[in-house]
């Protein structure tokens, strides 16, 4: 169905983690490294000393990653986020409760991208930790529209807690060979409101030199979000926001919110793996369950996706899950991004550009007879009834044929994307619309296809014949109306969808 030079993002087969093997992989390059960065530094040595070990370590950990998803996600992620600069990889934030209860968990997903020469960007807090102590100093937390007030006592037990904080980070990723450098004063404020906040700060600048400065030098920058106020006060910024800040400044292709909860969480208590805010914000601001800390966690991300390039995207997801998350196509957390506005045609006539058309469905084959293929294909949906999906600029195009006389379950007779609709998620955001207007669907694809994984992921069911793989949702093989297109498709392989089936008349 889809070209073999397609690259898939995001959206593919859940394939089960080899936890075992991660660690052996993980255990084995932090054992080669930790001698060398220690003979190189008492603290924190550079990733970039070692070259001939470190590329043998980057390779045990790359091949690791196939043991997350499949080969082709894991050489796709790695090949997607080394093109972009370092300093464009990835913000992180660290809630204080991942520090406390999942530090092994964050320190080895950190490991993992730093063998593989990714250098991401951590910001953390510490808000647990801090009500813990202040309790214990006699002092009750106090919030005013949701944000601490922070008097003079509070900011000294906050500066200090933050400060060990951040060190018991940092050691315990030295101890596994990671390279760390931690940036202070990354952060300029003004006050928020100083009579009603007191010591909190509002975010004015973000210092970015010396966060590139230690990614160039192949160290993980770690920051606080401790800010420097106008006159040189500390000032208490919420790690939330200050992570929003960073990615604001650095532009980042990923924001990444670690979560004990591991996602956002629909009405049914189900969570949500993605959402398309350009199609989706307004109906989720509309559902009653969209309400407190989901409804603004979702405003803020929204604002902060507006700032940033569309390619960007952020993830919600548990320490354990983030390597998940980053190489597989069907993630483990809530992905989001801005995503793109479906078009939707029932007739040639609807479509502005037929030309484009033309060219969008035979943009990935070669042959002299595909133009005159796909001008009849074109003639033949002046004739029937069907739905195309498409966005604006037609990076991403799917035609599904309705059940009719001729057919009792419809069919999706193509399905056609460029890269880039694969990394916006365009593709993604057609095949749920596809879902919310046809319920049951049909199709076929071959099974050398390279992206067969997000066939499965999107299939209720599917049967391999020959060579070939008939794909079904939202009924079953044994239904009344499927069976009729089994028993065609057993006999005729790909061709039981006949003219319908564009690529099948294409190859």
């Amino acid at each position: 169905m889809l070209p073999p030079a397609a690259v898939v993002f995001r959206a593919g087969a859940r394939w089960p983690t080899s936890q075992a093997l991660l660690s052996r992989a993980l255990a084995s390059a932090s054992t080669s490294t930790r001698c060398l960065n220690r003979a190189l530094s008492t603290t924190h040595a550079p990733a970039t000393a070692f070259s001939p070990t470190t590329d043998r370590t980057r390779e045990i950990v790359a091949q690791t990653v196939s043991s997350i998803g499949s080969k082709r996600e894991g050489q796709q992620y790695l090949k997607l986020f080394t093109t972009v600069s370092s300093q464009k990889f990835a913000v992180i934030k660290v809630g204080g409760a991942i520090l406390r209860d999942h530090l092994d968990d964050l320190c080895r997903s950190l490991l993992f991208l730093f063998e593989l020469g990714l250098y991401p960007v951590v910001v953390h807090g510490g808000g647990p930790q801090l009500n813990h102590l202040l309790e214990a100093e006699g002092v009750v937390p106090q919030f005013e529209d949701g944000i601490r007030v922070t008097d003079a006592k509070t900011l000294g037990i906050a500066r200090k807690l933050f400060l060990e904080e951040n060190l018991r980070l940092i050691d315990r990723l030295d101890s596994l060979g990671v390279a760390t450098r931690t940036i202070q004063g990354a952060f300029g404020a003004t006050y928020l409101d100083k009579e009603k906040w007191q010591y909190v700060g509002k975010i004015t600048e973000v210092r970015k030199q010396p966060i590139e400065s230690s990614i160039s030098a192949g160290y993980i920058p770690i920051l606080t979000s401790m800010a420097e106020g106008d006159d040189g006060h500390l000032l208490n910024v919420n790690a939330d926001v200050a992570a929003a800040e960073l990615a604001r400044a650095l532009k980042p292709l990923k924001v990444v919110y670690l979560s004990e909860k591991g996602g956002l969480f629909n009405g049914e208590g189900k969570k949500i793996s993605q959402i398309n805010l350009d199609e989706e914000f307004d109906y989720l601001m509309a559902q009653p369950w969209c309400r407190y800390g989901t409804r603004l966690k979702i405003k803020e991300i929204k604002e902060l996706l507006d700032d940033l390039p569309r390619s960007s995207s952020v993830a919600i997801i548990h320490p354990s899950d983030l390597q998940k998350e980053l190489f597989t196509d069907s993630g483990a957390g809530t992905l989001i991004r801005r995503g793109d506005k479906i078009q939707k045609a029932t007739s040639i006539s609807e479509f502005d550009d037929i030309e484009k058309l033309k060219a969008t469905l035979i943009s990935n084959y070669k042959g002299l007879d595909a133009e005159v293929i796909v001008r009849r294909f074109i003639d033949m949906l002046k004739e029937k009834k069907f739905t195309a999906y498409y966005d604006d600029t037609m990076q991403c195009l799917a035609i599904v044929m309705p059940k009719g006389e001729d057919q009792a379950v419809a069919t999706l007779a193509v399905l056609t994307t460029t890269k880039s609709g694969w990394l916006s998620n365009v593709m993604e955001n057609i095949f749920n619309a596809i879902k919310k207007d046809y319920p049951i669907l049909v199709w076929t694809v071959s099974e050398e296809d390279e992206n067969l994984t997000w066939f499965f992921e999107k299939a209720d069911g599917s049967f391999l014949k020959n060579g070939n793989v008939l794909f079904y949702y939202g009924c079953d093989l044994r239904s009344k109306a499927l069976v009729p297109i089994y028993e065609d498709f057993v006999s005729n392989g790909r061709a039981t969808l006949g003219d319908a089936n564009l690529e099948t008349l294409l190859r």
